[in-house]
């Protein structure tokens, strides 16, 4: 009697180990790279401006009269000099000012935004600190305690409301970027090499993306 042939396993969507100090059903799902390429393309479209934009005939400048009349002269017809088919015409069907966002729904973007802290968890990248202690917005105190936790190149300080100091001292410092729990995306998640992330940024997380 033949065998079943068993499904082979999605590459896209594996589970992976978490760490003890972070939560499994944030940092422990599915990692679906699919999901995550949808979730950064959203987030790019809606950053486009969209302000570009060819001329018609309509808009571009010169005369409407007709170059010489429609039959007897022995060249082709023409209507007038601004016609797409001349030198200095308007442009047919180009690019007019547009909006690019669209939205994702909101389960997708949570399991999105799961997958990416999960990968991120699985690259060993996530690290948990009690709290930033940043009292005066010095850029210097904040490069020194970045310095002590080891952290090098691009890093996401993840927290519960930042305090005022700590936003006005990141951002002098290049790759780092300061972000509100409320407000982190998926491309925030993936455009960092360290993520530090306090202890109410964690509960607040679960809060958020409680499927």
């Amino acid at each position: 009697m033949a065998q079943k042939r068993q499904p082979k396993p999605d590459a896209s969507a594996t589970r992976t180990a978490v760490p003890a100090d972070l939560p499994a059903e944030v940092f422990g799902a599915q990692i679906n790279t699919h999901l995550i390429y949808e979730a950064v393309r959203a987030y790019r479209a809606t950053g486009r401006r969209g302000t570009h934009m060819t001329k018609n005939r309509a808009l571009v400048s010169g005369t409407g009269r007709k170059p010489w009349r429609q039959k007897g002269t022995g060249r082709a017809r023409v209507g007038e000099a601004r016609n797409p088919l001349w030198r200095h015409g308007g442009t047919v069907f180009g690019p007019q000012p547009r909006d690019y966002s669209y939205s994702m729904p909101k389960a997708a973007r949570q399991a999105a935004l799961r997958a990416a802290l999960s990968m991120r968890a699985a690259d060993g990248a996530v690290r948990v600190v009690d709290n930033f202690n940043l009292d005066a917005p010095r850029t210097k105190i904040l490069n020194q305690l970045l310095d002590s936790l080891g952290v090098e190149g691009k890093a996401l300080l993840l927290d519960v409301r930042p305090h005022p100091a700590l936003l006005l001292a990141g951002r002098n410092l290049p790759g780092v970027n300061v972000v509100d729990t409320q407000h982190l995306t998926v491309y925030d998640v993936l455009d960092c090499g360290t993520l530090l992330i306090t202890q109410g940024a964690i509960g607040a997380l679960k809060e958020r993306l409680a499927s």
